[in-house]
């Protein structure tokens, strides 16, 4: 027995075709994506842990909080552009 959630994914995929394959040029332009922002994360991340571990070892717990935060929302962000560029290359015709 499928789940409704299985079923709604059937629906949707009979109201709306999958979309057409994607060239070579395209996959490698989605990898450069990947890697690209990969790495713009690694380096914010490394960049705010640095300032993470200052703030503890200061013993300035709301400034490393706000910073706990602001590395989740620049992991968000930057996901957010890459899938963007990503969606550009898929898009093209």
């Amino acid at each position: 027995m499928k789940s409704a959630y299985e079923l709604a994914m059937e629906r949707l995929n009979s109201e709306s075709p999958q979309e057409k394959p994607l060239t070579d040029e395209q996959k490698k332009a989605l990898a450069e994506i990947d890697e690209k922002y990969r790495a713009k994360a690694a380096e914010r991340e490394i960049f705010l842990n640095q300032k993470l571990g200052d703030a503890i070892s200061k013993g300035e717990m709301q400034e490393a909080e706000a910073i706990r935060k602001q590395i989740s929302s620049e992991k968000n962000r930057i996901q957010d552009e890459c899938e963007t560029a990503k969606d550009k290359i898929r898009n093209e015709s």
